[in-house]
């Protein structure tokens, strides 16, 4: 368990470094998240390596007063091996943030997997490159993205289980609309994980949204985070 300490005494400090910094706009959010994974191996034999990623989202802001984004995810993916998968997909998202006009987004991403045992728990990295199409300009804007989670059964109720995640964004270029390159936002999450039986887990806890905004105040987000994911 001493890991686990490590991790989340880093995602602490983290979040107390973003909490110091000054003139950033604070909110109350919350996130749902059902993301399910199949092998088209169910329908075919030959195409047992090959995945199908679908995903969808819900966010609430304002103090989770209206709503404020919504993301439709999916995708092909190719498992290299049980613990190396691929993928290529299309994302849109239409946004309405509070005290702005609405507007939606249409992304094209890839991402690598990497599963693996550790410590008596498993980690994930998950690299994720997106091309990012905003109706508020013509350029593409292009994000890398950076997934670290580790996550640990409880002994005393091995269903459950400590998660932490770290996500890192960097902007690549500066397109014509509001995105910027450099550091772009960060995420930390310390919750909770339920494995229901072998296909369906739920994870619960908080995230803390750090955004830089290059015109305008920084804004970081506490939000209450729901998660469900099924693999068949």
């Amino acid at each position: 368990m001493n890991i686990i300490k490590k991790i989340v005494f880093l995602l602490i400090m983290l979040v107390a470094v973003e909490i110091s910094a000054d003139n950033t706009n604070e909110d109350i959010q919350s996130w749902g998240n059902v993301t399910a994974i199949t092998s088209l191996g169910r329908f075919d034999p030959a195409l047992d390596k090959v995945k199908l990623w679908l995903e969808a989202q819900g966010r609430f802001g304002d103090d989770i007063s209206k709503f404020s984004q919504a993301i439709l995810r999916t995708a092909l993916g190719y498992s290299v091996y049980d613990n190396l998968s691929f993928w290529f997909g299309y994302a849109w998202i239409p946004s309405e943030p509070t005290g702005s006009s609405s507007f939606d987004e249409h992304r094209l991403w890839q991402q690598m997997i990497w599963n693996h045992s550790l410590a008596g728990g498993k980690f994930m990295s998950r690299s994720r490159l997106e091309q990012r199409f905003d109706e508020r300009g013509d350029d593409v804007g292009w994000r890398y993205r950076q997934f670290l989670k580790y996550y640990h059964p409880i002994k005393a109720a091995p269903k459950l289980s400590w998660v932490v995640w770290n996500e890192v964004f960097v902007g690549l270029n500066r397109p014509d609309w509001k995105a910027d390159n450099g550091f772009d936002q960060n995420r930390a999450f310390v919750g909770l994980g339920f494995q229901m039986d072998k296909q369906v887990r739920t994870e619960f806890g908080y995230i803390n949204q750090y955004i830089r905004k290059p015109s305008a105040n920084d804004a970081m987000n506490h939000i209450i985070s729901l998660n469900v994911f099924m693999n068949f």
